[in-house]
C-alpha cells in the first residue's frame, strides 16, 4: 500500500476522494526513439512477476479520441491549438476512465507519456506553457515522472532505422521550421529537447541516460521503481 497520498497539480478532481487512491503512477516521457514503448513493456512484466496488477495508458489511446486524432492528423492542417486540445480530451478521457478507476482499485499505471508532453509541444509551436497547465491542474501528480534523454543524433539514427522515414508531426513540419524534413527534424527535437529540461526542473523529473544499452536503462529504472515503493518518497 502506498505511503505518500497522492496531490492534484491544482484544483481537485470532481467526486474524487484523494484517500481513495491506493495505486501508483509512473510516467515515461523521452521522444519518438528514446525506447519509452520498450521500457514500458519490459516494466509491465517485471511489476506483475512481483505480483501487481499493471495498466498501460499513453497519449492518443482513450475510446473516445484516439481514431479520431489520427484522423485529423493525416491532413497536416491542424492548429497548434485544435492540435493540443485534441490530446488533452484524449488524456481526460483516460484519467476519468482508465487511471483513476485502476488507481482506486491498486494498480500500477504506466503512462508512455503525460501532460508534459502536451505542454513541451505546444510550447514550442508558440503558446503559452501557462495555458495547457490551466486547464490540466485537475490532473494527478506522479508519483515518478522519467525523462529518457536522448542525443539528437542517436536520436536521428534511431528514427531512420525504426519507421525508415520521419513523421511530419515529429519533425516540426507544421511549424515551418524547413521545407526540408530531415532538417526540420533536427530543428524541432533541439526546441523539444530545451522545454524538456526547462520541465524537468521545474516538476523535478528523474532524467535517464537512454544512449545506453536497453539492459542499463531498465535497471536502473526499476531501482528508482523498487525503492519509491518501498520508501515513499516523492
Amino acid at each position: 500500500m502506498r505511503k505518500k497520498p497522492f496531490e492534484f497539480f491544482g484544483k481537485s478532481l470532481p467526486g474524487v476522494k484523494i484517500e481513495d487512491l491506493k495505486g501508483y503512477l509512473f510516467v515515461i516521457e523521452g521522444p519518438d526513439g528514446s525506447g519509452r514503448s520498450t521500457y514500458i513493456k519490459i516494466l509491465t512484466d517485471w511489476l506483475e512477476a512481483k505480483g501487481y496488477s499493471t495498466i498501460n495508458v499513453g497519449l492518443r489511446r482513450s475510446t473516445l479520441l484516439s481514431r479520431e486524432i489520427e484522423q485529423a492528423k493525416k491532413g497536416n492542417t491542424l492548429d497548434e491549438r485544435t492540435f493540443t486540445l485534441f490530446y488533452i480530451t484524449d488524456f481526460f478521457d483516460q484519467l476519468e476512465n482508465i487511471i483513476i478507476p485502476n488507481l482506486k482499485a491498486g494498480c500500477v499505471i504506466l503512462a508512455d507519456r503525460y501532460i508534459y508532453t502536451l505542454i513541451a509541444r505546444s510550447t514550442v509551436r508558440g503558446l503559452l506553457p501557462g495555458w495547457v497547465e490551466n486547464i490540466c491542474e485537475v490532473a494527478l501528480v506522479p508519483d515518478l515522472v522519467f525523462h529518457l534523454k536522448v542525443t539528437l543524433n542517436i536520436l536521428t539514427e534511431r528514427n531512420l532505422q525504426k519507421y525508415t522515414r520521419f513523421d511530419w508531426w515529429e519533425s516540426g513540419m507544421d511549424m515551418r521550421l524547413s521545407s526540408e524534413i530531415f532538417t526540420s527534424f533536427k530543428k524541432y527535437q533541439r526546441l523539444m529537447q530545451k522545454e524538456y529540461e526547462r520541465l524537468a526542473a521545474r516538476y523535478n523529473f528523474i532524467t535517464i541516460n537512454a544512449n545506453r544499452s536497453s539492459r542499463c536503462v531498465s535497471d536502473e529504472l526499476k531501482l528508482h521503481i523498487e525503492d519509491y515503493i518501498a520508501n515513499g518518497k516523492r
